[in-house]
């Protein structure tokens, strides 16, 4: 047996086939005999990164060694997450319990990717090319010629294979193995913290495509596209609903491998509420108070985030550590009147830190809007807000200045003021031609405002005549136009 380095266990729920034993990635490891020359150099040094190899008690990797089925176990188990049996029913009759191999053993027999024979698994025995290949292919669950062809043209029958080139193969089967769920940390009541064997692909940057490759069971549901967190390589911050109290929930990529978690119900711990227009509040938080938006800790919006910053896996930065706001697309909260009926209101897309805070905006239903001199307060199954009440009082609707064609299907809107966010967010304006004739309407186009200035676009394939004179109305109240007109080209 070969003398080992030390190495921790983990100890992660899954459900069957594939799972998630995915060691911390250490200090790269400099073996004496992986000089540049080897053809094995890149491989065994990202291998030992992950702890799916170790080498002797001198630094020597032996890579012209040849390995023994039980190295190979390890290997295959760790770089390719086979989940580590502990359950103790599976018997080999020449492998202890204390053995170093014994859960990689019992894991690669359990899936069938390696064979017992009369009990035994004989974890000395030297292994062929042909098994190396077989084994991994079993693994990966595809055509054992895909798996050879991996190995090129130092594949030869019948020959034994070397540590080098097992550590060379699991290199190249990372990637053209499927990617699975390697941890799931429940971080708060509507934030996970999920890491994948290797980064998803752009097709999850899609939000659709997003839900159809991510599912729970018991009710949960992912809500936006998995963000990748700065600095990381395959950790991700993935909003969802609610958890519900006492829940296990599992959760499965593309159909594939699953993995369970027990529900976290923490609620996040905001700063106050307070209302920002005559329909509309908001929900602030604050860095000081521990609360960050997931803004500013992933890659996507770090580039453009004042602040932003890198956290580690606890989300710890400058020894602090953060709760993370993940999005809050398709959220409600509660608002309650004091002595009327509560009401549920809506997140207002692209609100959620558009004007430099941390301040996700909602919006009253049904065109409804706040009575001056009412109390109201604002509740959540996801958050405690500390100062959740408010008196609300008369704010003036926005004006409509003045409005300007972009094109046949789209005109910008711009106000008398910059209200500083994304206010017109969900908001609409008619356009009546002059000497009658049917209204068409136009609805804002989010995030595309400049200041003052916001471009709605034609709703229904209508598009503006040539040559035309249009009255600007907005729709509802939130806005007012005095004789605001626009005259198409």
């Amino acid at each position: 047996m070969m003398k080992r380095k030390k190495f921790a266990a983990w100890v992660i729920t899954t459900a069957v086939g594939l799972s998630a034993i995915v060691p911390q990635v250490s200090a790269a490891v400099n073996f004496t005999d992986n000089g540049a020359a080897t053809p094995y150099k890149a491989a065994v040094e990202e291998m030992a990164k992950q702890n799916v190899i170790t080498g002797y008690g001198d630094q020597e990797f032996k890579p012209n060694q040849n390995v023994t089925r039980a190295e190979l176990a390890k290997m295959v188990a760790l770089a390719l997450h086979v989940e580590l049996k502990t359950d103790g029913k599976l018997s080999l009759s020449d492998v202890a319990d204390s053995d170093w191999y014994q859960s990689y053993a019992a894991a690669l027999v359990s899936v069938g990717a390696m064979k017992s024979e009369d009990g035994k698994f004989q974890p000395n025995k030297p292994v062929t090319h042909e098994q190396l290949v077989e084994v991994t292919a079993a693994v990966l669950k595809v055509d054992a010629a895909q798996v050879q062809a991996l190995l090129g043209s130092s594949f030869v029958k019948g020959k034994f294979a070397t540590r080098g080139e097992a550590a060379l193969l699991m290199y190249a089967a990372q990637q053209i193995a499927p990617v699975q769920i390697t941890s799931i940390t429940p971080l708060n009541a509507i934030t996970l913290q999920v890491t994948f064997s290797a980064p998803l692909p752009k097709e999850n940057t899609d939000v659709d495509k997003a839900k159809a490759n991510i599912s729970f069971d018991n009710g949960l549901k992912i809500l936006n596209i998995p963000q990748l967190k700065t600095g990381a390589t395959a950790t991700y911050i993935v909003p969802v609903t609610t958890q519900k109290e006492g829940t296990t929930y599992t959760m499965s990529y593309k159909g594939q491998a699953s993995m369970t978690f027990t529900a976290n119900t923490e609620k996040l711990q905001l700063r106050s509420a307070q209302q920002v227009a005559a329909d509309t509040f908001e929900v602030e938080s604050s860095l000081e108070d521990g609360v960050a938006d997931y803004g500013y800790i992933v890659a996507a919006y770090s580039a453009g985030r004042k602040g932003a910053f890198i956290v580690d896996d606890n989300n710890v930065y400058n020894g602090k550590q953060y709760e993370i706001l993940s999005s809050m697309r398709d959220k409600q909260v509660t608002i309650t009147p004091e002595g009327g009926e509560a009401m549920i209101a809506n997140y207002i897309p692209f609100t959620q830190a558009t004007d430099g805070r941390q301040a996700p905006k909602f919006r009253l239903p049904n065109g409804q809007t706040f009575k001056p001199g009412v109390k109201y307060t604002v509740t959540s199954d996801w958050a405690d807000i500390a100062s959740g009440t408010f008196t609300a009082k008369e704010i003036a609707p926005l004006a409509i200045q003045s409005a300007a064609q972009v094109s046949e299907t789209s005109l910008d809107i711009t106000l008398a003021q910059d209200p500083k966010d994304e206010l017109f967010a969900l908001r609409s304006v008619t356009l009546t031609p002059e000497g009658g004739g049917a209204p068409i309407t136009a609805q804002y186009k989010l995030t595309s405002r400049k200041g003052a200035t916001g471009t709605f676009d034609l709703q229904n394939g209508a598009k503006l005549a040539a040559g035309t004179k249009y009255t600007v109305a907005p729709v509802g109240g939130w806005a007012t136009a005095a004789s605001v007109t626009l005259t198409t080209k």
